[in-house]
């Protein structure tokens, strides 16, 4: 697989949706996590990220404008000891539970499926992130079987001792369109270089301008578990 650029895949698409990076620093001791969200509707529009304990939720920026918060409102990243869980929506939680039950990542998804926002339904993509005797991550996409919503496929990959600088990158739709239409494939190997700043600048000045509404970066120090995040909201 070749390794692509994240700010080309970005700047080519206007609407890939939610989606999740995971991987390495080009030093080779963070480990890097990105989570970022981009709206059509108001509804969706109407967002912004917040600190929540170890991790983070999303919450509505005008309270007033909020409609449905079903598939909106949620916890996007929550911490379970040396695993860090991000998600696009509330299966966080359900993996977060299942994982604290000795579950495995893909054990606990396996009572969810996509979301049921028919004609979309739109892909549940999930990521988790293990920093014990080194380095793991794993990615996970739910999504229906070509639009069926009678059938869920389920996809999990597993990366161990990843590479310094390389990553991986899921997202929930392909590009813009109506329906939208699901991601399709393995995740994309993406390279990951510069420091948090440096990354999530490049992140957020890459997502279509008009679309995108958050973004959250995290550096993990792999070997003392210490973090550093930053977050980025165009409803400021």
């Amino acid at each position: 697989m070749d390794m692509l650029s994240l700010e080309q895949e970005l700047r080519g698409n206007a609407y890939p949706g939610r989606g999740i990076v995971l991987g390495r620093s080009e030093d080779g001791t963070k480990a890097v996590a990105a989570y970022f969200i981009m709206g059509r509707s108001q509804n969706s529009r109407n967002r912004v990220f917040v600190e929540d304990g170890e991790g983070i939720r999303t919450q509505a920026f005008d309270p007033s404008k909020l409609e449905d918060p079903s598939l909106i409102i949620y916890a996007p990243v929550r911490v379970l000891g040396n695993k860090t869980i991000v998600t696009n929506g509330d299966q966080t939680d359900t993996i977060y539970k299942g994982m604290d039950f000795q579950m495995t990542f893909e054990q606990s998804l396996r009572c969810r499926e996509f979301e049921p926002d028919a004609p979309n339904y739109t892909p549940r993509i999930s990521g988790i992130m293990h920093l014990e005797d080194g380095y793991n991550y794993a990615m996970s996409i739910l999504k229906s079987n070509h639009g069926d919503p009678s059938s869920c496929n389920r996809f999990t990959f597993a990366y161990q001792n990843p590479k310094a600088g390389e990553g991986h990158f899921i997202h929930t739709y392909m590009h813009d369109g109506n329906p939208l239409p699901s991601f399709e494939g393995e995740p994309k190997l993406i390279k990951i270089s510069g420091s948090i700043q440096e990354f999530g600048d490049m992140l957020w000045n890459s997502l279509n301008e008009e679309n995108k509404v958050s973004l959250f970066v995290r550096y993990i120090d792999i070997e003392t578990g210490e973090y550093e995040s930053k977050i980025y909201n165009k409803n400021v």
